[in-house]
């Protein structure tokens, strides 16, 4: 028995570490990636674009070194930001978000909401997320119209639904969006419409909070050629050498974060999904999944 004790012993000395690691360090360690591959979807010649997509910020006010953190990004040499939603993480977040997000927002930039941006979160049981994607319960809306309004009045496209256009160095930039599909909000159709309003950009750019294959699909369809997405958290809580457990939607694990390609018709879409920065209050725990912002790089074909 004694084997069998050390045993015992050693897994539950192990599964202590691991909660230290991921509760008290990892989800503190906030990184910026530069992703290494520049996607070539602008007209040749184009000047490159520096993308900052940020995520999944899940603010509470508290939260005093992430804010800082947030607030930092604007030193950040990037020509337009995409935020794909799940901003906050807690009724009296608004305030402090918009604070931190202030000098971010004097730059370009197009927004779209997730289930957090419009209901206050509730304790959940983890391990229900191995088993389907979550359903709302909370029933506690929140002032989104507050932090949407601040982001439209500082110049930020809202693209719920809708489309837009942008100029960053001096590209003609089409966008094009929906709402939070997780919860029922997306309006696909509204992808079509969005861009036959355009009036043909120079590149067509797509941005979804939740990466549902439908929402890829319909974006491919309409030749966007990247697709912006969070909502994942790049599976939050990962096996090393394995990857993600699980995507919270019915993205395959494999592109739980970072850049994955998809075909469809003839047609080619990058997908960038942002691994966020933050997690619910009820689960603050990153294990193999530091929190991150993401810079992407558009150049000319």
């Amino acid at each position: 028995m004694n084997w069998f004790l050390w045993l015992l012993l050693g897994l539950l000395a192990a599964g202590l570490a691991a909660a230290i690691w991921g509760i008290g360090v990892e989800r503190h360690l906030r990184v910026v990636r530069y992703e290494e591959q520049p996607l070539p979807v602008l007209p040749r010649g184009s000047d490159p674009i520096r993308v900052l997509h940020i995520s999944d910020l899940h603010v509470a006010p508290w939260q005093f070194a992430k804010l800082a953190w947030i607030a930092k990004l604007s030193q950040l040499d990037v020509d337009m930001v995409i935020n794909t939603g799940d901003n906050l993480g807690q009724r009296w977040a608004i305030k402090p978000l918009l604070k931190a997000l202030s000098g971010l927002m004097a730059k370009p930039g197009a927004f779209v909401n997730g289930s957090n941006d419009y209901f206050a979160p509730q304790l959940r049981n983890p391990l229900a997320y191995l088993k389907a994607p979550s359903k709302r319960g909370s029933n506690k809306p929140l002032n989104t119209a507050r932090m949407t309004n601040a982001f439209e009045t500082a110049g930020w496209l809202n693209l719920n639904n809708r489309g837009g256009i942008l100029y960053a160095n001096q590209t003609r930039v089409g966008l094009v969006g929906v709402d939070d599909y997780h919860d029922g909000l997306a309006d696909l159709e509204s992808i079509r419409t969005s861009k036959r309003q355009l009036l043909a950009p120079s590149v067509l750019l797509g941005v979804s909070h939740a990466p549902y294959l439908a929402v890829i699909d319909a974006m491919n369809d309409v030749e966007a050629r990247v697709l912006f997405a969070g909502h994942t958290h790049g599976g939050q809580v990962c096996i090393p050498g394995f990857g993600a457990l699980t995507t919270n939607c019915d993205l395959p694990t494999y592109a739980a974060k970072g850049l994955s390609s998809w075909s469809r018709g003839g047609r080619q879409l990058w997908l960038n999904v942002c691994a966020g920065l933050g997690h619910s209050i009820y689960a603050p725990v990153r294990f193999a999944c530091r929190p991150e912002v993401r810079v992407v790089t558009l150049v000319g074909a």
